[in-house]
């Protein structure tokens, strides 16, 4: 009994750092201090409603990925670094809140709910970015011009807000630095505003690349893939 007393206070020292820890793991912040926190703070923005309402207006620098739509869900967010604050909002604070918990169920570190959601942003009066829905789409001879532009031509489909997008951007980068385009062209195609043309080639996820050799598809890949993995996929090489 004397050496359960000794401990206690050291148990009670562990139960009061446990709770400190839960609630800084399961916060959720108003519009202004979630405004405050994503502009001073380095941190991942997520827009977990749907495309449309995405597309109808979202905060500066967000991913999306629709927590609606799990096996999306669960396919951008898995490339989203754990051990790095994530900020999350939905339209009022419902789905945001539910996807909140499943990160951190996934052992991300820090994730943060906005109350209120888009609408208590809009009632702040703070800004939101909405993109053109009469955006120009490209015809689908444009596209074949496209991929006989070179003798190699990779189509990106991808976008901004695409998490796995976003993560293939430097090694897209590095791996065309040293590449001729008389050669080799890598061509951007917005997935967020190019619905015709991906539902005519049955592209059905972001990021999917489509190789053409002298004008002819010849493989296509979804997901990420490693520079070394562009590096043979490109060169056709298993």
């Amino acid at each position: 009994m004397k050496m359960l007393k000794k401990y206690i206070p050291f148990l009670l020292m562990l139960i009061t750092v446990s709770c400190r820890n839960n609630a800084q793991t399961a916060s959720e912040l108003p519009p202004d201090k979630f405004e405050q926190a994503i502009l001073n703070r380095k941190v991942q923005l997520l827009d977990v409603r749907t495309a449309q309402e995405f597309r109808s207006g979202h905060l500066t620098g967000a991913l999306q990925a629709d927590w609606t739509d799990r096996k999306q869900f669960t396919e951008r967010t898995q490339h989203l670094d754990k051990s790095q604050p994530v900020f999350v909002y939905c339209l009022s604070g419902g789905r945001s809140g539910a996807a909140a918990e499943y990160l951190r169920s996934q052992g991300f570190r820090e994730v943060t709910n906005m109350s209120g959601g888009i609408n208590g942003w809009k009632q702040a009066g703070k800004p939101l970015i909405a993109e053109d829905p009469q955006k120009a789409q490209t015809a689908r001879s444009d596209y074949d011009a496209l991929a006989i532009s070179a003798p190699t031509v990779i189509m990106d489909f991808g976008a901004e807000w695409c998490p796995p997008c976003r993560k293939m951007e430097p090694i897209l980068a590095a791996f065309m630095k040293d590449k001729s385009e008389k050669v080799v062209k890598l061509q951007k195609m917005d997935g967020g505003s190019e619905t015709e043309l991906m539902k005519t080639l049955k592209v059905e996820a972001l990021p999917t690349f489509i190789l053409y050799k002298n004008g002819q598809e010849v493989k296509r890949l979804q997901g990420v893939m490693t520079a070394e993995e562009l590096e043979k996929w490109v060169a056709l090489k298993d």
